[in-house]
């Protein structure tokens, strides 16, 4: 008796945790590093570099498994992706591989012959879990805020109340299902200061605007405000964005859903103050990345 799991430990992991070990370390990554990021001794990562653990062909040569450990050789040198959103890629991988007359599925019924004869699926996680829909918001994040962070001059966009770039689940309804920066971004000494890694729930102000946007129909899961000019408005309406004003001395979250109603496409939101209140610009898109993509193209 041969489990499917045991195929996983003996054949998958050894296989995976090698191409991961080149993979980071043709990005420079130290053995120590290497070590670090896969949870594993530095005399293990030796082996794998060394070539003296026993890899199997099946499944190096699979387009999905290669995929996968690139992408997830990248992001995990950058630190765009954790080593917990890895994990729950490769367990997701490993029960796609797993399903009948998959890799997995062959070389368990190479170990155990008398299988071939049943058609069985082994899947027992769930692709779209909330926890991989969090860790992929949270990786989108940090990209989108390296983006920001690398781009000469961001800093000038940034106002008084700071900046924020935040980014949601496909099935937000509160602040809690809502990333950002917690502190928000803020100019110092004209530089873009991030505080700190992305979190949940820790944005109320951009968070609230993009929910409300969203309850009223807009088609976006980001956005980042930035200080209002009459220009920054006009610039991004002449690249096609839609824009549209809504109150800001109001109930704030009323008007955005207002406004929304009003131009449904909107992707700039702006409002130009009041009595104490700052005039800013919001500007939505599909992820952190594309928002970040939007603000950038202004300096």
């Amino acid at each position: 008796m041969k489990f499917v799991e045991e195929i996983v430990v003996e054949e998958f992991l050894p296989t995976v945790r090698s191409m991961l070990a080149g993979e980071l370390r043709e990005r420079d990554l130290t053995q120590s590093e290497v070590a670090a990021v896969l949870g594993i001794s530095q005399s293990a990562v030796s082996k794998y570099a060394h070539g003296d653990v026993t890899i199997n062909r099946q499944i190096t040569d699979d387009p999905r498994v290669e995929s996968l450990v690139a992408e997830l050789g990248a992001g995990l040198a950058t630190g765009d992706t954790t080593p917990v959103q890895a994990l729950i890629e490769l367990e997701i991988l490993i029960r796609d591989l797993e399903g009948g007359g998959d890799v997995l599925t062959g070389l368990h019924e190479q170990a155990v012959p008398e299988l071939a004869e049943y058609e069985s699926s082994f899947r027992v996680h769930d692709p779209e879990s909330d926890l991989r829909a969090g860790e992929r918001v949270l990786s989108s994040l940090r990209r989108g805020l390296r983006i920001l962070e690398n781009a000469s001059g961001f800093a000038g966009l940034i106002p008084a109340v700071g900046s924020n770039l935040v980014a949601c689940t496909p099935d937000a309804a509160g602040v809690d299902d809502v990333a950002g920066v917690p502190g928000r971004i803020f100019d110092v000494k004209g530089k873009a200061t991030v505080p700190g890694d992305p979190e949940f729930g820790v944005s109320e102000h951009v968070a609230s605007i993009l929910l409300a946007a969203r309850r009223h129909g807009a088609d976006a899961s980001a956005a980042a405000n930035i200080k209002y000019d009459r220009q920054i408005v006009d610039t991004l309406a002449g690249r096609g964005h839609v824009t549209a004003e809504f109150d800001g001395s109001d109930d704030v979250t009323s008007s955005v859903g207002a406004a929304i109603e009003s131009q449904p496409d909107a992707t700039v939101l702006y409002q130009t103050g009041g009595m104490g209140i700052e005039p800013i610009t919001y500007v939505l898109g599909s992820d952190a990345e594309s928002v970040a993509d939007t603000v950038r193209s202004l300096l």
